[in-house]
Order: C-alpha cells, then sequence, then structure tokens
C-alpha cells in the first residue's frame, strides 16, 4: 500500500503540526509500503545545513520509516524548493522531479506538488522563476544561517500578505494546464497538493475520462491517501 501527502507545512512554531506528523509516521506509515511527500513538507527550508532539533528530529521519523525497508520519496513544493540531496540521503528517501510518473493498476498517473499549474498567479509564477534559478539559490544557500533565517521568515510574510489579497480563482490550478499536463505524460489521472482544496474531480479530456486529486493542508487534522491498485481513498486524522 501507498500512502500520499503533502502541505504539512511543518515549523517550530506549529507544534500542532509537529504532534500530527509523529503520529502519522509512528501509527499510520508503518502500515504501508513507501511513501510520498508532495510538497510543502516544510513552511520554509533554508538548506540541508540547518542543524536545528526541530529538522533533526523530522529527519530521524522519516530515517526510521525508510530503515525499516520502506520507499521514501520526496517532491519539491514552493516552501521547500531548497531540499536538496543531503536530505535525502539523511531520510533514506529519494529527490523526484517536479512531475512524477505512477502505476495506478492499468491507470497512467502522474504526481506533482502543483504550484506550477497556478498559471493565472501571474505574481508568483514570475517569483517561482526566479527563486528556482541556480544563480538565486546559490546566492542565498551562500549566506549564513541566521540571515538565511531572516529572509525565509520575510518571504513567508510577503507570501502571506499576497495570498490574502488575490482571488480565489487565481491561486488555483489553470485547467488548461492541467490538461496540458496530462496530455503530455500520456496519464489520466492527476494527484497534487499545494492549493489546499482537497477533491476529487472528474475530468473529460480527448474522449477519456480523467481524474484530479487534490490533497489537503494539516491544520486541526491530517490528510493522506491510500493508494492500493487502483483504488483511491482519503482519510483525515487527529494526534493521539
Amino acid at each position: 500500500m501507498t500512502l500520499v501527502i503533502s502541505d504539512l507545512h511543518l515549523c517550530e512554531e506549529r507544534p500542532d503540526l509537529t504532534a500530527l506528523f509523529e503520529h502519522f509516521m509512528r501509527e499510520i506509515a508503518p502500515q504501508s509500503d513507501e511513501l510520498y511527500v508532495l510538497g510543502d513538507l516544510y513552511e520554509s527550508w533554508i538548506g540541508d545545513d540547518d542543524d536545528s532539533e526541530f529538522v533533526e528530529s523530522t529527519i530521524e521519523l522519516f530515517k526510521a520509516y525508510s530503515d525499516s525497508g520502506k520507499n521514501l520519496y520526496f517532491q519539491h513544493g514552493n516552501r521547500d524548493f531548497l531540499l536538496g540531496d543531503v536530505f535525502a540521503e539523511k531520510t533514506g528517501g529519494q529527490l523526484l522531479d517536479e512531475v512524477h510518473p505512477y502505476q495506478l493498476g492499468k491507470k497512467p498517473a502522474i504526481m506533482m506538488h502543483g504550484d506550477s499549474l497556478c498559471w493565472d498567479d501571474k505574481e508568483y509564477m514570475q517569483f517561482r522563476q526566479m527563486v528556482r534559478s541556480e544563480e538565486w539559490q546559490q546566492q542565498l544557500l551562500s549566506q549564513p544561517l541566521a540571515v538565511r533565517r531572516g529572509i525565509a521568515a520575510d518571504l513567508r510574510t510577503k507570501s502571506r500578505e499576497a495570498q490574502e489579497n488575490k482571488a480565489s480563482a487565481i491561486t488555483d490550478v489553470h485547467p488548461q494546464a492541467v490538461e496540458e499536463v496530462l496530455k503530455e505524460h500520456h496519464a489520466q489521472i492527476l494527484i497534487h497538493g499545494h492549493t489546499h482544496r482537497p477533491a476529487f474531480h472528474d475530468l473529460e479530456i480527448d474522449g477519456k475520462h480523467c481524474q484530479r486529486i487534490v490533497l489537503s493542508d494539516w491544520g486541526e487534522k491530517g490528510h493522506y491517501l491510500t493508494v492500493d491498485g487502483e483504488d483511491i481513498s482519503e482519510h483525515y486524522f487527529k494526534a493521539s
């Protein structure tokens, strides 16, 4: 059985989210064979050299999972796009490309974080292009950890302010973007996060029945998908 999660937004300032994560990794994840984390695992990621106790404690939970012989996969989100090879090595996981192919029984599927599909949010798309550039990332990672923490805090504040002033439709995925990525990868199912709008959407593309499945962010409850063959179901849980 496969588990899929996204948009945990873990941070030291939210111990409630950490409690959900600990419960998930200790009580729910061990029942699976593999775990996919589709981005925004952390509220921000300032580099693989972050040595905070909080970060180390989350890495240890992932390492325990992978050490038990299970497969662990990560995609970059818009908050943690600096996750790198060192993080993957420490957790025993693998970093995936932005679009990851996945076979759901006989149905071809793809997994994404989903931010690259939000075409109408032109301001964010420009920002995304900047921060995903190798030059920008190298400049940021060359700064001391303390400076990076300040930069990350400032970016989070600006992001929250920007989101509050945008219409709901602007921050959702664009239908054409969804259609194009499904066609490009010859897939019938798209699983993604980012928008914080959990739902199962039925689509028809070139006469074929397709689906777009959206994961929820974590808050009072955690959210995950189980995938078993062609069967996909969603589940909410609270920390015990």
